[in-house]
């Protein structure tokens, strides 16, 4: 997905900016706001819970907001595939491993080595593989949620509009430092302004390779050999 105020083609795209350099900066301050207002859900859940690490709470939520996750990444990356090319297969191929694996990316591996970077002794975990299950029809519904949208000028509009790129972004950032909490950093706050910073990079860099910069490059491959 794509900052901007109407529309994609009126916004942040690899056309207007040259390089993935200028794509990343042009998400920066929504990636920001957005792991800023994420670290202060987090606080009053660790608030409220009377042990003051809220870990199982935080285990729960984690695989809710990933399989959240993995439905907007899946949709974005439809419409950005489809938005430059209609092959079917090729399109089915990229909407369902492009999410997998960079969503898996932010969610999962790069908090995993943000913890242990902090000096953490973290737990690794795979949905793909402990819950691939409840993981499949979030990414099947993602990506024909894509596929219809992107036959509608208006919801295309919609979904790349700065307050749909933000709810991604948050959705994906929750999922980060939810996995964090999760799997042995409980004690994420008394190390806040690394894991700010941390946060940040986690989830601008995949988010943004996986909606736009990956996509649009299968997409315009597939059209050359065409």
């Amino acid at each position: 997905m794509c900052c901007g105020s109407n529309s994609y083609e009126k916004s942040c795209s690899l056309e207007r900016h040259n390089t993935i350099k200028e794509e990343i900066f042009c998400h920066l301050p929504i990636a920001i706001f957005s792991v800023a207002i994420t670290m202060v859900v987090l606080s009053f859940l660790s608030y409220f819970d009377p042990n003051g690490s809220n870990t199982v709470g935080a285990h729960r939520l984690f695989h809710n907001f990933h399989y959240l996750h993995l439905l907007f990444a899946a949709t974005g990356t439809v419409l950005t595939f489809r938005k430059y090319s209609k092959n079917l297969w090729i399109g089915i191929l990229v909407g369902f491993f492009v999410p997998a694996i960079f969503c898996t990316l932010s969610d999962a591996i790069l908090p995993y080595f943000s913890g242990e970077l902090l000096g953490v002794d973290m737990s690794f975990h795979w949905c793909f593989v402990k819950k691939l299950s409840r993981v499949l029809p979030f990414v099947f519904a993602g990506m024909l949620n894509g596929w219809f949208m992107s036959e509608h000028s208006a919801n295309r509009q919609l979904f790349y509009s700065q307050g749909f790129h933000f709810l991604h972004i948050f959705i994906s950032a929750m999922a980060s430092i939810l996995y964090l909490v999760s799997f042995g950093f409980s004690d994420w706050f008394k190390s806040i302004g690394l894991v700010f910073i941390l946060l940040i990079l986690v989830v601008l860099i995949p988010c943004t390779l996986s909606d736009i910069v990956v996509p649009m490059i299968f997409a315009k491959r597939q059209k050359k050999k065409n």
